[in-house]
């Protein structure tokens, strides 16, 4: 048990163990301006006051704006049943399955998850889920070098900047060599690539859809790792995958992704889902939770916890991941999410999707002045417009007019400051669309 000061004297004792000669002591580091001189607690308010006062403080993060934005998140319809579900308490308040006696229904439902990200990227195996899209594609790097004994990771720069600057943070003092190459008309450049693959090579990453909103089939890409031993791993936008061929199809490897878009709304940051898939083979190496299905003695079905150790975290270097819990809500969430949907629903979905963005694009490219970045390339929800001026100044002249018109690729991409990513779900509307164009045209 930790000692706990109760008397003056004790307090005394304590402070005089650590050379320190009064609580203030503790505070020297502090600079006097910036500690805190009392707290200006104002008087209590009723019920019905504090309702009203949240209620207007929320209202500041609604922004009224109609949303274009993509990058990796997006605004999808989140259908009222998934909340009246998962905030039912025995799903919100359920914790860490330790003891399968008395969590079947959390591990359940965790396999359940396990199952229908399985189904959806075509693989085989499914972990209990990860932090966020990010993380995720930096744990796959961590699994393909456990497989391979390599040290070396090569990723094409059409992968998320946002998960590129993640991943170089992650592995900035592990001693690997991580390679990125120059894709070329929003595509990964197959000859670049197939330049820097060698016997050290542990992986190839490359997304799909990517960061430019462009379709490749992949499929030579892990041949021609998987030739030198090598392995792909790539990162999708899980909704896209009711249209098109799964990364299972076209012999990934490792499979990754951010959950948000299944059921999760945009906000400020999280909490966000990443999921992971990969071959059977590999199962043994893929970090965190794993939920498998058994029969107990009797015969009768039950679900566990299997193949990881409960602390396996704790073996620093040598665990197959730093991560010692789950996004089990968020898990949930998604799982909730695709069972409502359904698998005609995904498919309904995607399709909307495709269309809209279908028409946006063609209605924009009406616009005097604008074209498309990667023209003949194809696209699922989301595309890459030139502008005659820069996309920052044309995004806050949009704003005025309530519109997240997209985002600016000049942030991450110098060469493209004229370039706008413009993302279309099934919640933007036709009005939506013809009011985006007609008010590109006004600010252009």
């Amino acid at each position: 048990m930790p000692f706990i000061a109760n008397t003056d004297a004790q307090r005394r004792e304590m402070l005089a163990t650590i050379g320190a000669g009064g609580v203030e002591d503790l505070f020297a580091d502090i600079p006097p301006e910036l500690r805190c001189k009392g707290l200006d607690i104002p008087p209590g308010l009723t019920e019905q006051e504090v309702r009203n006062r949240i209620a207007a403080l929320g209202e500041h993060n609604s922004s009224g704006l109609v949303s274009f934005l993509g990058g990796g998140f997006y605004d999808h319809f989140i259908p009222a049943a998934l909340g009246a579900i998962v905030s039912r308490s025995e799903f919100y308040t359920s914790y860490t399955p330790y003891q399968p006696e008395i969590s079947q229904g959390t591990l359940q439902a965790v396999y359940e998850y396990q199952s229908a990200i399985c189904r959806l990227t075509g693989m085989e195996a499914a972990n209990a889920s990860l932090y966020d899209g990010g993380t995720a594609v930096y744990e796959a790097i961590m699994m393909s070098l456990r497989i391979t004994g390599r040290r070396k990771v090569i990723v094409d720069d059409s992968v998320s900047p946002i998960y590129r600057k993640m991943v170089r943070s992650y592995t900035g003092n592990l001693g690997i060599a991580l390679l990125e190459t120059e894709s070329v008309e929003g595509l990964p450049d197959r000859d670049a690539i197939a330049a820097q693959i060698d016997g050290d090579t542990a992986a190839v990453i490359v997304q799909n859809p990517n960061f430019f909103g462009c379709l490749d089939d992949v499929a030579d890409l892990a041949e021609m790792v998987h030739a030198r031993g090598g392995l792909l791993i790539v990162s999708c936008y899980p909704i896209s995958l009711g249209l098109l061929k799964t990364p299972g199809q076209m012999n990934a490897d490792i499979v990754v992704g951010e959950g948000q878009s299944l059921g999760m709304s945009v906000s400020f940051g999280g909490p966000y889902l990443g999921f992971m898939a990969t071959r059977m083979k590999y199962l043994r190496k893929m970090p965190g939770r794993i939920a498998g299905r058994t029969v107990d003695s009797r015969g009768r079905e039950g679900f566990v916890l299997t193949l990881q150790a409960r602390e396996q975290h704790i073996r620093r270097e040598k665990a197959t991941s730093n991560i010692c819990t789950n996004e089990g809500l968020c898990a949930l969430t998604s799982l909730v999410y695709m069972s409502l949907l359904g698998k005609r629903g995904m498919v309904e979905l995607a399709g909307v999707c495709a269309r809209k963005a279908d028409y946006a694009r063609s209605l924009l490219l009406k616009v005097p002045g604008v074209t498309m970045r990667f023209p003949g390339r194809w696209y699922f929800n989301e595309f890459v417009l030139n502008l005659p001026i820069a996309a920052d100044k044309v995004i806050r002249g949009l704003f005025n007019r309530g519109l997240a018109a997209g985002f600016p690729l000049g942030r991450y991409f110098p060469e493209m400051n004229n370039c706008l990513l413009v993302a279309i779900t099934e919640k933007r509307t036709k009005e939506d669309i013809d009011f985006l164009a007609h008010s590109l045209e006004v600010i252009l």
